[in-house]
């Protein structure tokens, strides 16, 4: 249904990196998903008061706080499409991860409340008529939710939309305590146990473990979190077919929304190279690095000197000397600065944020190691901190 929707309402409907149909995209799933949960809420809130169940007419409220999920979601898409203005440069794209993160808050704030149902269900028994329509509805509500899982599921990661997927998730929650909720009607006409507060209590810590996951997930991005290893070195790769670019590093990703990356890193060059044909590679890497990966780009140029054979010896000595302390360390910009009494070498280290050592240990001990071997060179290390998630 989604599929003939789409080709219906979106133009270039397959074009899924371009911000339009994102846009549209999100705006048509969420108000598909306002239609099949007030229809949801509404067959069970009717059936729920008939058969007695706390379970089910709790979860037709779930529906109801669903139906207002995918409200939030289809307004954080309209609004996160909104152009940038002068009091946010960047656009509105992150609106996007708080709806996300509204739609997560909404989820947790809706199993606590099934929760106190349920406890009080237990404390307060009352007979659950069980019967076939109650159970026909139920079921029909677990194949409406494992479509809207699909679908919702499917375009978050053709579309990229963390949104969706918190609301793919609760779909997906949904599914399992309609299950229970069956479960509890059924078990009702052979047992005088409280099956549909146990139930309930069931129902509500699945929706609250969903609420939680969807919501550290959405947290993750308007934090800050550190770009995918496969997106950097797909960046690396990028720059590095720039000949005469013969080295990466200090690569930064600011995300501030799906289609609006910021990325900045530095371009090792030969220190020879003429400045302006220097200045032309980068901006012919600028340019494709912008087209292929749909982000915004700046390139700063650092030169090396590739016919130094001391410096060549020494960047040898380090690379030897910080694998010996471990391989987790990375170093990058190698360069020597002569002096009247002893040669500078400066570089940077790359110091992962769970390891041991401390800065000035690690900077000690690299130093003491090149020193035994070369008593004249003088270190000067800068530790870097990783810009890369694991």
């Amino acid at each position: 249904m989604i599929s003939l929707l789409a080709k219906i309402f979106i133009k270039d409907s397959k074009d899924y990196e371009n911000q339009t149909v994102r846009q549209k995209y999100g705006i048509l799933c969420g108000a598909f998903g306002i239609f099949l949960n007030i229809i949801l809420f509404l067959l069970k809130i009717i059936f729920g008061t008939i058969a007695a169940s706390v379970a089910m007419v709790a979860d037709a409220f779930n529906n109801l706080s669903d139906a207002g999920s995918s409200l939030i979601q289809l307004l954080g898409f309209k609004l996160s499409a909104k152009k940038p203005d002068t009091e946010h440069p960047f656009g509105h794209g992150r609106l996007e991860y708080i709806s996300g993160l509204i739609i997560s808050f909404l989820v947790l704030l809706m199993g606590f409340e099934l929760l106190k149902e349920s406890i009080n269900a237990i404390r307060n028994p009352s007979p659950v008529e069980g019967g076939l329509f109650p159970v026909i509805v139920m079921v029909f509500a677990i194949l409406i939710k494992l479509y809207m899982y699909i679908y919702n599921h499917s375009i978050s990661k053709k579309i990229n939309s963390v949104a969706m997927e918190a609301t793919a998730k609760d779909s997906l929650a949904d599914m399992i305590s309609n299950v229970i909720v069956i479960i509890s009607i059924v078990s009702s006409r052979f047992t005088s146990l409280p099956v549909d507060g146990i139930g309930g209590i069931i129902v509500a810590v699945l929706i609250m473990k969903t609420g939680y996951e969807s919501a550290v997930e959405t947290i993750e991005p308007l934090l800050g979190a550190a770009p995918s290893c496969d997106f950097v070195h797909a960046i690396e790769k990028e720059t590095m077919d720039h000949a005469p670019i013969c080295g990466v590093h200090d690569i930064v990703v600011h995300d501030y929304g799906p289609g609006r990356l910021m990325v900045s890193l530095h371009a090792e060059v030969p220190g020879n190279m003429d400045v302006f044909e220097m200045h032309d590679v980068i901006d012919n890497a600028e340019a494709d690095i912008a087209k292929k990966f749909n982000c915004h780009v700046v390139i700063h140029s650092d030169p090396v000197d590739l016919s130094n054979e001391r410096l060549i010896e020494l960047k040898k000595t380090v690379k030897e000397e910080i694998a010996a302390i471990s391989s987790e360390l990375m170093f990058h910009d190698v360069r020597m600065v002569p002096g009247i009494t002893h040669p500078n070498l400066i570089f940077d280290v790359v110091k992962p944020f769970d390891f041991k050592m401390s800065d000035e240990e690690l900077k000690n001990k690299i130093c003491g190691a090149i020193k035994e071997k070369y008593n004249d060179v003088n270190c000067v290390i800068t530790i870097d901190a990783p810009y890369v998630s694991k």
